[in-house]
């Protein structure tokens, strides 16, 4: 069954989208940088920026259409919420040792990916709760 989004959800999909796509170029491009200042494996940032790249691709198609289902928008929303948490256990689990640089970075885009998850989530239900009124 599908859904008209709410014009909240088809933001944050595509603030999601610009941004995720932004993170990705910024891994891809600036892998050496990033090296030097974060200390993440290269390979880590490469695979990293690829996949948002990709993830950026999908939510931009998710934000351009005017019909979706939920199941597609929860895809979303748990794909973002695993990104951030595993973005968390990948720091705890000593795979890495990036620089304090490398530790705010990583956080800080768990948390805005977390942040996304929740948004989407709530304008899932926001949609919900208009279509149901239309």
């Amino acid at each position: 069954m599908t859904f008209t989004p709410s014009l909240f959800l088809r933001r944050v999909l595509l603030l999601d989208a610009v941004a995720t796509f932004a993170t990705g170029l910024l891994l891809l491009g600036g892998m050496n940088l990033l090296q030097s200042w974060l200390n993440l494996p290269a390979l880590l940032t490469t695979y990293a920026g690829a996949f948002c790249v990709v993830w950026a691709v999908l939510v931009a198609f998710a934000f351009t259409r005017k019909q979706l289902t939920r199941g597609f928008v929860l895809a979303i929303v748990i794909g973002n919420a695993l990104w951030a948490l595993g973005s968390l256990a990948l720091l705890v689990s000593g795979y890495i040792t990036p620089t304090v640089l490398g530790y705010a970075f990583v956080i800080a885009q768990a948390i805005v990916v977390g942040v996304f998850a929740e948004l989407q989530y709530v304008g899932l239900n926001r949609s919900a709760t208009q279509n149901a009124r239309a």
